[in-house]
């Protein structure tokens, strides 16, 4: 009986397991419908290159020999971009356009012929960028200590601050001498630019363009021109070419050590005798003084400065010539009829000074009648601010000239 009894349970036993696993066999079967699974290569290492409205995206091409494209699935994967698996290259790129500026994901399979897929690659955080983005940009800024400066060879160089990293150029739009428009870029690694033929009394415009990340595929440009500072082009008439010239009634220096070339000597601010120029007193004013630039100027201005104490002109006229033949005056400049001869001589009248302080300090005067190029200056002087007829003192003259038009 008790053999009977063992040979039973461990029948039962048997028939139990059997039962068991050929259900767990049944179970695998049904739920593989028949077939294995096969995962193809994942993608890794996915970057993004962000683009107006667009984005690109590149990685490197998986080893799996199997793989025939790649499906990039997006907006909750109602839209989807298929990429064909590229030939005799080993990185994978795409660019997904029509897009909207915003932050997208983006989920990446790889799949083989049979239309077996790997497991699935999220890219998250896809910044996308656009015309919001365009909108918050400015241009690039100038250096407003010191914005431009003008060379003595007639051209203009640009100056600029630091730009922001990601700035990629400006472009300077300007007009040249001949009345074209030019347009040059200012490289974000560099500080100034250079123009070589600006024309006097015109625009200079500049917009900047950007990039939003390092490794963007667009390019982001300022919606605006902006207008750069407003560019006078004076520079110093050359003070070593200057030469005495004495006409018919001008005015003698005191002694010879304050004759007017002490007008030019390069003197910063009011000096005190006998540092000046001090005319000999010997007629009543007005009285005239004529020198000579040693080249022909556009000038455009004229700065004068006084002598520490008295007897500076603070009424006077700038005049100028070309050619100094047959230019010199027979009437006195203190008689009726001076002008209207020099006029008749060809002399241009280029400023009337009238000053209301005491003509001691450096005053600077914006030439009038700039058209004409002149080479030989004569100064008359009308009145002193101490109201001495006689005596006349200056320290010095400095004169300026456009380096566009020289």
């Amino acid at each position: 009986m008790k053999k009977i009894f063992y040979t039973l349970v461990v029948s039962l036993v048997l028939t139990i397991q059997y039962s068991c696993k050929k259900n767990q066999q049944a179970d695998f079967r049904e739920f593989l419908a028949g077939n294995e699974i096969v995962y193809t290569g994942a993608v890794t290492g996915v970057k993004l290159q962000p683009g107006n409205l667009k984005m690109g995206l590149k990685w490197k091409g998986s080893t799996d020999p199997s793989i025939t494209k790649y499906v990039i699935y997006y907006n909750n994967r109602a839209d989807s971009q298929v990429v064909n698996v590229p030939v005799r290259s080993d990185t994978v790129r795409t660019v997904i356009t029509g897009l909207s500026e915003y932050t997208y994901s983006f989920t990446i399979y790889s799949y083989d012929a049979q239309g077996n897929r790997s497991i699935p690659f999220e890219v998250n955080n896809a910044k996308v960028y656009g015309p919001v983005y365009e909108s918050s940009l400015v241009n690039r800024s100038y250096d407003s200590g010191n914005p431009y400066t003008v060379n003595p060879n007639g051209s203009v160089t640009l100056n600029f601050n630091a730009p922001d990293t990601i700035n990629v150029n400006t472009q300077i739009t300007y007009t040249n001498r001949l009345g074209a428009t030019v347009n040059l870029k200012l490289e974000n690694e560099a500080a100034s630019i250079t123009i070589p033929d600006y024309k006097s009394g015109t625009d200079i415009l500049y917009k900047s363009a950007y990039i939003p990340v390092r490794n963007a595929i667009d390019t982001f440009t300022v919606n605006k021109l902006e207008k750069f500072p407003q560019i006078f082009g004076y520079a110093i008439c050359d003070k070593t070419l200057f030469r005495k010239l004495k006409l018919q009634h001008d005015m003698s220096p005191l002694e010879a050590a304050t004759d007017i070339d002490k007008l030019w000597d390069g003197s910063v601010g009011p000096k005190e005798y006998p540092n000046i120029f001090h005319s000999n007193n010997s007629t009543a004013m007005p009285g005239t003084i004529t020198f000579d630039l040693g080249n022909v100027y556009s000038l455009k201005q004229m700065e004068a400065t006084g002598r520490v104490c008295c007897h500076n002109p603070v009424q006077f006229e700038i005049w100028g010539i070309a050619d100094i033949t047959n230019a010199a005056t027979t009437i006195a400049p203190n008689q009726d009829g001076w002008k209207e001869e020099a006029l008749a001589k060809g002399w241009k009248l280029l400023k009337d000074v009238n000053r209301i302080d005491d003509g001691v300090a450096t005053m600077k005067f914006e030439l009038d009648g700039t058209t004409e190029r002149v080479r030989y200056i004569r100064i008359r002087v009308k009145g002193n601010a101490n109201g001495n007829l006689n005596d006349t003192n200056l320290s010095e003259l400095t004169f300026f000239y456009d380096v566009f038009n020289p």
